[in-house]
């Protein structure tokens, strides 16, 4: 079951939403509706799915739609016509009564602007939350200790929040969420208000965060690189619409539009695309029972100067040159054994290009990407390294 899903949503802002309806499904665009109705779409026909324990990004430019989307998930906006569905239930049709409870118990909020009250001490915010659920003042000690712990507050918990600094008001906020136990975490542009050192951390956080709750988080920004670091699906939006959705590979790879294209083009790609992005498949293997001539003649037809060596299973075992394969086939022996470089630079497919451009710098054959089991999934040489850096598809 999906976490979230999101069927045809559309939001018109004015006094006569059916009228910008019809024009939208007529195919008017949003200026044309604007200036005929005085209606503004906020979002128009909206679709996408989150699954659970994913970080979903909606990013796009101020005006694009993307926190009035975010505002519908929790109710704060009521949609002109579509769908909302939290794990399975539509959220559409419910009483004051469902709300309040979709928002005390499945969907916790993350604000941009901290949103912590100042009379309240750390832990005193922390418990706001559970306050609200009402959760038993015993209960709560433990679970606010066990929230300010995660984000790494445990020893400021008697602190007002004019004592601590921007990073750790957030963590405050973060703690706040986590101490209720929600599914889904709303992100409203959390980090847009720090400086760009803690905004890293922050993010790094997040991720290690997410590494061990698992928590359904959707998280709104209009910065590409944030949503390239954190997001394991991206959706772009422009003019209330879903322009490109996908990974954040997918994205930078093969933009739909020239607008994605435009988007993307000053992306710092080294930290974004994985080894997997670029690599080139294991086509350029051989196995040791083949033989040093099977070995040489293979390179020779494929104009490359050395040759990975697997076995069956395509567990990587060495790395043959053809001055290694050239001595072998003189000295009349077939297994490569003590001639093949077996300390082969490695690394996996999820490894970013700028943790392994200096090994790549470093090292005169091709870097081998294995999997967990040492399994081999590919190469990477330079020219497929650049291409990937450059904007260009990848080689297989």
């Amino acid at each position: 079951m999906n976490a979230v899903e999101i069927r045809n949503l559309t939001m018109i802002y004015g006094n006569n939403p059916e009228l910008a309806l019809s024009m939208i499904n007529k195919g008017y665009d949003n200026d044309t509706i604007r200036k005929k109705t005085r209606q503004v779409v906020g979002i128009r026909n909206v679709s996408l799915t989150v699954e659970p324990g994913e970080i979903f990004v909606i990013m796009g430019l101020s005006g694009s739609g993307k926190s009035t989307l975010l505002r519908c998930l929790n109710a704060l906006n009521r949609p002109s016509s579509g769908d909302i569905l939290i794990e399975g239930q539509s959220i559409m049709n419910l009483n004051k009564k469902g709300i309040t409870d979709l928002r005390r118990n499945k969907i916790a909020m993350i604000f941009q602007n901290f949103a912590l009250l100042p009379h309240r001490t750390v832990a005193g915010n922390v418990a706001y939350g559970l306050e609200i659920q009402g959760v038993p003042a015993p209960k709560r000690i433990d679970l606010i200790q066990n929230a300010l712990a995660m984000v790494g507050l445990e020893e400021w918990s008697n602190s007002y929040p004019h004592q601590l600094s921007g990073g750790m008001q957030q963590r405050v906020g973060i703690a706040r969420a986590l101490a209720t136990d929600a599914d889904i975490l709303l992100m409203d542009e959390p980090f847009s208000a720090l400086d760009p050192l803690i905004r890293q951390e922050m993010q790094d956080e997040l991720i290690a965060l997410q590494q061990k709750l698992h928590k359904t988080v959707i998280f709104i920004t209009h910065d590409l690189d944030e949503a390239l670091k954190i997001g394991d699906h991206i959706a772009l939006m422009k003019d209330g619409e879903i322009v490109q959705l996908g990974d954040p590979e997918e994205i930078l790879l093969n933009p739909a539009t020239d607008y994605v294209a435009r988007f993307v083009e000053n992306v710092d790609r080294s930290k974004a695309l994985s080894a997997a992005a670029v690599m080139v498949r294991a086509h350029t293997i051989t196995y040791p029972r083949e033989g040093p001539m099977v070995a040489l003649h293979r390179m020779k037809s494929l104009g490359i100067s050395g040759i990975f060596v697997v076995d069956r299973s395509q567990h990587l075992l060495g790395y043959l040159s053809a001055e290694d394969a050239d001595q072998l086939i003189r000295q009349y022996e077939r297994d490569p054994g003590e001639y093949m470089q077996k300390d082969v630079p490695t690394v996996s497919p999820d490894t970013l290009l700028c943790d392994l451009l200096n090994t790549m710098a470093r090292t005169p054959i091709p870097i081998a990407v294995v999997d967990d089991n040492g399994q081999l999934q590919g190469t990477l040489v330079r020219g497929s390294v650049i291409a990937g850096l450059a904007g260009e598809r990848r080689v297989s």
